[in-house]
């Protein structure tokens, strides 16, 4: 993979590394996989899907409300894990010739855990998001939005952003983990959660409009969710990642205009 090759700037993954890598494979795959079992279990008869049909709006009970917050939460950790591994292959690295054994792991454990909880309030936001688009019937029984108005505008903030300077700067410190990992260090295990929650901040602002399109495509459309989670791993990756970024950035707003005249 090329992405390790360059992080270890030649060198052989060490058995830390490559623990590492099998570990946050498998993270996503069972990520994956929940994320196919519960958009299964919504389409199933008497599911969430299956009521919207009816064309009644409907509260969501507690359990709902867990249950589309558990998906968002999923959803971000299959889409997000694998263009975070550059920055956490280097990461340990670094902590390897600071740290002894057992202060690195936990700096390490630290480190993705706050990245975690930065989706995971992400997530948060966008339940109460679609909470309040289903209460309004702008969103279809597919978790699509229902308005040409608000599919229009939601592309058209994603295009637009693509091409801000926040944008930019967000992008440029996820593709340069080592020049991240040099001007936000922190020493001791402390350390490794506040410059977690400094990553999953600048990863955050890179993506958060990317992220509004599936209320576009369908929030469940596990298809468009692939589509963008790789659209991410290349553009924080890729040497033209930037131009690829304002390339979609382009597009999308193409598609916006389109789709308003329809």
């Amino acid at each position: 993979m090329e992405a390790p090759q360059a992080v270890t700037q030649g060198r052989r993954l060490t058995g830390e590394q490559w623990l590492l890598v099998f570990c946050l494979l498998a993270l996503t795959a069972l990520a994956w996989l929940m994320l196919l079992r519960m958009a299964r279990d919504m389409s199933a008869p008497g599911g969430m899907a299956d009521a919207a049909m009816a064309g009644m709006v409907m509260p969501w009970s507690p359990a709902d409300a867990l249950l589309m917050f558990a998906m968002w939460g999923v959803m971000m950790l299959g889409m997000m894990l694998p263009s975070a591994l550059p920055m956490l292959l280097i990461y340990q690295q670094m902590l390897r010739k600071r740290m002894p054994s057992p202060k690195r792991h936990l700096a390490l454990l630290l480190f993705c855990s706050a990245y975690g909880l930065v989706w995971v309030g992400f997530a948060l936001g966008a339940t109460a998001l679609q909470w309040a688009l289903e209460q309004l019937a702008l969103l279809s029984p597919a978790m699509r939005s229902s308005s040409t108005a608000l599919g229009a505008g939601l592309l058209l903030v994603a295009g637009v952003y693509q091409w801000l300077p926040s944008k930019a700067a967000c992008l440029e410190h996820c593709r340069g983990p080592l020049h991240f990992l040099l001007s936000y260090w922190r020493p001791d295990v402390l350390g490794g959660w506040r410059m977690g929650l400094a990553h999953g901040a600048y990863c955050l602002g890179c993506c958060w409009a990317l992220m509004g399109l599936l209320f576009v495509v369908g929030v469940m459309n596990l298809f468009w969710v692939a589509v963008i989670g790789a659209f991410i791993l290349l553009e924080k990756n890729l040497p033209q990642g930037l131009w690829l970024s304002r390339i979609c950035g382009v597009l999308l707003i193409g598609w916006s205009f389109w789709l308003l005249l329809g």
